[in-house]
């Protein structure tokens, strides 16, 4: 669970994202101590295209880092293309823009996905 300032800032940065982009899908990012959740989401449906995680990877030990998060975004991406899904914009929560984040967005564009 978030704790109350991550997710009033997570609420303004959705809230800015929604209303410029009403008609886009949305690369929702959500990041615990443990795992990554990537999900493309339909906000006009309510619906989740396409979601992947290093959850499902199955691997011991901590799924939290650069080089998941490079595997999840081509990941993503493929799937994304797929379901016929072209543009996205990224929904990056109550996380910073470095690192983990920027290392998903960089490979979902390499992809193909277009943010």
């Amino acid at each position: 669970m978030l704790s109350l300032k991550k997710a009033k800032r997570a609420e303004r940065v959705r809230y800015r994202l929604k209303k410029n982009n009403k008609d886009s899908l949305r690369l929702s990012v959500y990041k615990s101590s443990q795992y990554l959740y990537l999900q493309i989401i339909d906000d006009n449906k309510g619906q989740t295209v396409c979601s992947v995680s290093s959850l499902k990877k199955g691997d011991k030990g901590n799924g939290c880092n650069i080089k998941t998060a490079k595997e999840l975004g081509s990941k993503i991406a493929e799937v994304a293309k797929s379901k016929n899904v072209e543009s996205v914009y990224l929904d990056r929560g109550a996380n910073i823009y470095h690192g983990i984040i920027k290392a998903i967005a960089d490979e979902a564009r390499a992809g193909g996905l277009r943010l």
